[in-house]
């Protein structure tokens, strides 16, 4: 049975150098605290708070490396805690989403677009797209297989590129649903 690892993406933002710089000071970059599984990606010291008409979360982490543009990705948890009324998309996919205010320790920026709930997907090589037989930007089900909770999500997009590392991809409110922590595993059901 082809299997691969479901992560919990927690919330976390992507920073653009512009507003890297607002945020923390000219000439900031990014300090390195752990590499993420998919290759060149990786958790960083610098933190900031995420304010939303309601409410503030503090302690955001920030991913890198930079990107061209921000991106902060949330729970419907987390934005119903902000009040904001983000939509489920792909990373990247920005256009027409709603934005929010980012503090950092030297400076504000309020972000007009950008604030998502990250569609939940899988990372593939292309060679592990042939050996699971799906394809780029295809939607399948996955069962993910959980000490108390198996459970089945439909939806799930399919990513593939020759710089991923094969791994499943859903949010903290996903992975407490079907009780995926530690060790968890799934498998494309057809």
């Amino acid at each position: 049975m082809n299997t691969f690892i479901v992560e919990t993406s927690a919330r976390h933002i992507h920073l653009s150098e512009q507003d890297l710089e607002t945020l923390f000071g000219k000439g900031a970059k990014l300090t390195f605290k752990k590499d993420l599984s998919q290759p060149g990606q990786f958790a960083c010291e610098e933190r900031i708070t995420l304010v939303g008409p309601k409410k503030s979360i503090p302690n955001v982490i920030i991913l890198g490396p930079t990107r061209k543009s921000t991106q902060v990705e949330l729970s419907f948890t987390d934005a119903r805690t902000l009040g904001i009324s983000a939509p489920v998309k792909e990373s990247g996919d920005i256009v027409g989403t709603p934005g929010c205010k980012l503090v950092g320790p030297a400076g504000e920026v309020d972000i007009t677009e950008g604030v998502i709930i990250a569609k939940r997907h899988i990372h593939m090589t292309p060679a592990d797209a042939e050996a699971f037989g799906v394809e780029d930007k295809q939607i399948v089900s996955v069962s993910i297989e959980s000490a108390d909770r198996k459970t089945v999500y439909g939806d799930v997009v399919v990513r593939v590129h020759d710089n991923f590392a094969l791994a499943m991809h859903i949010d903290t409110d996903e992975a407490n649903a079907a009780c995926a922590f530690g060790n968890c595993t799934g498998t494309i059901v057809k």
